[in-house]
């Protein structure tokens, strides 16, 4: 297992949270450090790589955006095209993320995950049929699963402890 070092992890902690919403939040991340900008993109990039960090992302808060009617939608898609067929739902504009599970039957035939995001339902609706429509023939069965909630975002949390 990789351990990070005491400046990777003050790098963690630092933006855990989020970055902050400034023209250039890396070089506000490393003033906070006493570190230069290029030290903590060169890090967290090294994390990236080494597998500690998965990704850096933007992670809004749809409700305060307008977009109330949030839809996971979900798909059974064909084995043989679900990987192709899924990029191209994962590239649409209006999809915020795609991803490809494995099935748990005979209860739940969904391989294919797509979250979409509308200020209504009849918007996530029409543009779930958007993605019926690329699937065609391909696609055994789908349905929508609404929130009724957001749930609490967060970044990464280190333990307090070095080890």
């Amino acid at each position: 297992m990789t351990m990070l070092d005491p400046i990777d992890r003050r790098i963690v902690a630092a933006t855990g949270g989020g970055l902050p919403l400034v023209e250039r939040p890396y070089a506000q991340i490393a003033s906070e450090l006493e570190l230069t900008e290029d030290d903590v993109i060169s890090r967290l990039s090294a994390m990236q790589t080494q597998g500690i960090i998965r990704r850096i992302a933007l992670a809004p808060n749809h409700y305060r955006l307008g977009m109330t009617a949030n839809g996971m939608t979900v798909w059974d898609v064909d084995d043989a095209h679900v990987s192709d067929l899924g990029k191209r739902v994962g590239a649409l504009p209006f999809v915020t993320h795609c991803y490809r599970r494995p099935r748990a039957l005979p209860q739940w035939p969904y391989n294919l995950f797509a979250m979409v995001h509308g200020s209504d339902r009849s918007e996530v609706e029409a543009k779930r049929l958007e993605i019926a429509q690329l699937l065609s023939e391909f696609c055994r069965a789908n349905t929508v699963l609404y929130s009724t909630r957001i749930l609490k975002k967060t970044g990464l949390r280190l333990s307090q402890k070095e080890d």
